[in-house]
């Protein structure tokens, strides 16, 4: 078998395995150990299949849009970032460092700042104008940034147009899986991961949630970032990742809003404006926004 695809063989299988571990739907177990098998079958090298282009690799049996995404992140980048975070490897700050013209103090401000934990979604920052909104990223500094990122993630020239640029899920349906999470994680019926990050005796603490509302798969934590812990925020910033096979992984922040006409409340950081007026709509007795519990 070839390098590339023993490589990714291995890590659907994993990834499979800590899907079933962390309880999430069994088809989606099935999906990622069919595409293991399909990469394990195949003739040629799957990178070769990815360099032919957009759709080569969904062509694939048991390749859908999704693991498609996730083989082209592996091969590009020798990195999945969703098995690290299964795995509780995840540290965007360190992935951050790698790029020419972010140190350590950037990294930490990009992180914390515009909520990302990926290259990728770095990369749709870096485009669509939120990277510079950051404090000390200049004209010069954003121009080496995305010069980098279209390098190591193997693209040439822009972001194809509109690729990031799909609707994210709605705002209720955010809340709803945010709710989901809290309130289980409260019940203790999560599992639990081991992350790398303010863990020095490497317990498993943190719950994860694996969960699909329609097209959208979602993956939830807590934060565990250093501003989570400074603030003592880690019981209530929680961070929601989710993916469709027509939408890039992103990610959102939920936090208990603690000023102004939503304070109380359950609010998707970015989006205040949108979860106000959901708010107005069906007023507060609905529990679409309503903190509760940490």
């Amino acid at each position: 078998m070839k390098t590339n695809n023993q490589v990714v063989a291995k890590a659907l299988r994993e990834a499979a395995a800590l899907f079933a571990q962390q309880d999430a739907n069994k088809f989606r177990v099935s999906a990622y150990r069919n595409a293991a098998k399909t990469i394990e079958d195949l003739p040629e090298d799957v990178a070769d299949v990815a360099a032919r282009g957009p759709g080569a690799l969904d062509a694939l049996p048991h390749i859908g849009k999704s693991i498609a995404r996730a083989i082209l992140q592996l091969v590009t980048t020798g990195r999945w970032p969703q098995l690290e975070r299964m795995r509780g490897e995840l540290d965007p700050e360190a992935s951050f460092q790698n790029i020419p013209g972010i140190g350590p103090a950037f990294a930490r401000l990009i992180h914390e700042h515009l909520h990302i934990d990926t290259l990728e979604s770095l990369e749709a920052a870096a485009h669509d104008g939120r990277l510079d909104t950051v404090p000390g990223i200049g004209e010069r500094r954003g121009k080496i940034i995305r010069q980098s990122l279209a390098s190591m993630l193997a693209r040439k020239g822009p972001l194809p147009s509109g690729l990031h640029k799909a609707p994210p899920p709605p705002i209720g349906m955010i809340l709803e899986v945010d709710r989901e999470y809290r309130e289980r994680a409260k019940a203790g019926d999560l599992k639990f991961i081991a992350p790398r990050r303010f863990n020095p005796k490497g317990e498993a603490w943190l719950p994860i949630l694996h969960t699909e509302r329609g097209p959208w798969h979602f993956t939830t934590l807590f934060s565990n970032t250093a501003r989570a812990h400074e603030l003592g925020k880690t019981a209530d910033w929680v961070i929601v990742f989710y993916a469709s096979d027509h939408q890039n992984e992103d990610q959102c922040t939920v936090v208990t809003e603690t000023n102004g006409p939503l304070k109380g409340q359950r609010v998707v950081r970015g989006r205040e404006p949108e979860c106000l007026a959901q708010l107005q709509q069906s007023g507060p007795d609905t529990g679409n926004l309503r903190h509760s519990g940490s």
